[in-house]
């Protein structure tokens, strides 16, 4: 009998042993943050060498590892859905922003085809928090969240309701799936970092899983003037002028090499000079606050960081910082369909500039300015529209600083599940789910491979008829309308950043590769030609 007892006492302790053992791992899985930037542009940190100051951005960058040729999507909506899912956006369901129908990858809604990353990591034993813009389709308390506060449309103003788009609904944001009213005054970057933090210090021990997905620097542009004020009379020299700095900046940083020619584009907008003063006045102005909701937003990110030292769980954490496409050149007050709305519920006056009730954009002046010396800016699948800053800090092993091999928006999800040591369903609420189209890094920052992806590897895209597909060191892409095969032009990334020159007479064997791989793309994804809608804001 007391043999009996003992063994039962032994079992007994193994058994709690085991459970500890278990609760000790779970405690041991590093958390993760993706920190999600609206149309931040290229050259818009301080570790890129701009201007503008992001203290707490470049701490992460000297904790971790700045990827200089990185790609996303040209445009909000597609980035989301491809970084969330590691897969095309068609694949995900978001084949057009802001388009829905029955078509397979334009239903305009996060797809079931797919299992995204908070649902993936919640059902290994994590919790999942988002604050800020979704813009997929659905509530993301639908889809592996626990705590949500979102945004479910594309744009919202940063301090009240007074909505911007006249089809978006008054009650645009949904608290864990209730809709919710703006509180005014409240600011969007302040209160979604309140938020994140709420959300993290809810946890019960278990690793965490933070999407903050802010709405800064996105248009309208609206900040508190102790941030714009910082910024007074840096951009009255003009667009040029601040082009010229930062290129020279990318090359003293090594972004860029010492012989990459100043890229001279065929730019539609007037030159600085022949502004009027009061022109000039109000272009600066636009920069100033822009400027001011990047420095905002570089303070909000410390205010994470600080919470998560305190609670002991930086070095546990993490994190990824990013932004969703290049700089954005519309200027939706003038624009032709949302321009006379906007109109009657905003000003353009210079005094209100950055207020609640000011709406004022960027500009394609500026946009190209922060995207070069890549061509174009948001909304082209050119390299102006679809390169943007990322840092990973919190991978081990990781002896890099910065790295100028490419991989894309497809790849984050694949890296952070291979880390973790988890693996991707191929059944995912009893639904059979599309695999991964991206790849780890994991090999490349271990050192195990030299390049992330290999000379064969083809990362395409293709959004309302903007096609691009890359492949080693070429690329393809064709910005017509309608969309014909035979309008794509063939650039070499390897010699030319800027894709001011057409290869595709000199290098035909190159170029009909590349025009086949398109092919079983489209195929493979199940594109549709002509487009179901042409999506073209610019």
């Amino acid at each position: 009998m007391l043999l009996l007892k003992r063994l039962i006492s032994l079992n007994l302790l193994l058994l709690f042993a085991s459970c500890n053992q278990i609760n000790i791992n779970n405690n041991l899985k590093k958390n993760v943050l993706i920190i999600l930037a609206d149309d931040l542009g290229y050259t818009d940190l301080g570790c890129f060498g701009s201007e503008i100051e992001t203290p707490n951005i470049d701490q992460l960058a000297l904790k971790g590892t700045i990827f200089s040729n990185f790609y996303t999507s040209p445009l909000c909506a597609p980035s989301r859905a491809m970084l969330l899912s590691g897969n095309d956006n068609h694949t995900a369901g978001i084949g057009i922003q802001s388009f829905s129908s029955n078509y397979y990858g334009y239903e305009g809604i996060l797809s079931k085809r797919v299992a995204i990353i908070p649902e993936v990591l919640k059902t290994n034993g994590y919790r999942t928090y988002m604050a800020g813009k979704w813009h997929i389709g659905g509530d993301p308390i639908e889809r592996g969240f626990d705590k949500t506060y979102a945004l479910l449309p594309g744009a919202f103003t940063h301090y009240d309701n007074n909505k911007p788009i006249r089809e978006y609904p008054d009650s645009a944001f949904s608290e864990n799936g209730i809709r919710k009213l703006w509180k005014t005054g409240n600011y969007s970057s302040d209160f979604y970092t309140d938020k994140i933090i709420e959300f993290i210090k809810s946890n019960s021990g278990k690793p965490f899983f933070a999407y903050a997905s802010y709405t800064a620097p996105h248009w309208p542009l609206q900040v508190d003037k102790k941030y714009s004020d910082k910024y007074k009379g840096k951009y009255d020299e003009g667009y040029e002028d601040l082009k010229i700095k930062r290129f020279k900046n990318l090359k003293v940083n090594n972004f860029i090499s010492k012989n990459t020619e100043y890229p001279s584009f065929n730019t539609a907008y007037p030159k600085w000079e022949t502004l009027s003063n009061k022109e000039k006045a109000i272009e600066s102005k636009k920069m100033e606050i822009y400027a001011g909701m990047i420095d905002n937003l570089d303070y909000n990110i410390g205010r994470i960081i600080n919470f998560l030292k305190d609670i002991g769980e930086y070095d546990n954490t993490i994190i990824v910082f990013m932004s969703d496409n290049g700089a954005a050149g519309e200027d939706f007050y003038y624009n032709n369909t949302y321009g006379n709305y906007i109109q009657k519920r905003f000003t353009y006056a210079y005094e209100e500039m950055g207020k609640p009730n000011s709406f004022v954009s960027l500009g394609v002046a500026w946009a190209e300015s922060i995207t070069a010396p890549f061509k174009l800016y948001k909304g082209y699948a050119t390299s102006g529209g679809m390169r943007s800053p990322l840092i990973i800090k919190g991978l081990e092993n990781n002896k890099l600083s910065v790295t100028d091999k490419f991989l894309s928006i497809l790849d984050i999800a694949p890296s952070l599940y291979d880390y973790l040591e988890i693996d991707y369903p191929k059944i995912f609420n009893s639904s059979k789910i599309e695999p991964l189209d991206g790849i780890s890094i994991l090999p490349y920052i271990d050192g195990y491979k030299e390049e992330i992806h290999s000379k064969n590897d083809v990362f395409a895209f293709e959004h309302s008829g903007n096609v691009m597909l890359k492949k080693g060191n070429w690329k393809i892409i064709n910005l017509n309308q309608p969309f014909k095969i035979d309008d794509f032009n063939l650039y070499s990334t390897k010699d030319d950043i800027s894709e001011l020159y057409d290869k595709k007479i000199d290098s035909i064997n190159v170029y009909n590769e590349l025009i086949m791989e398109w092919k079983k793309f489209s195929k493979s994804k199940k594109l549709i030609f002509p487009t179901p809608y042409i999506d073209n804001l610019n």
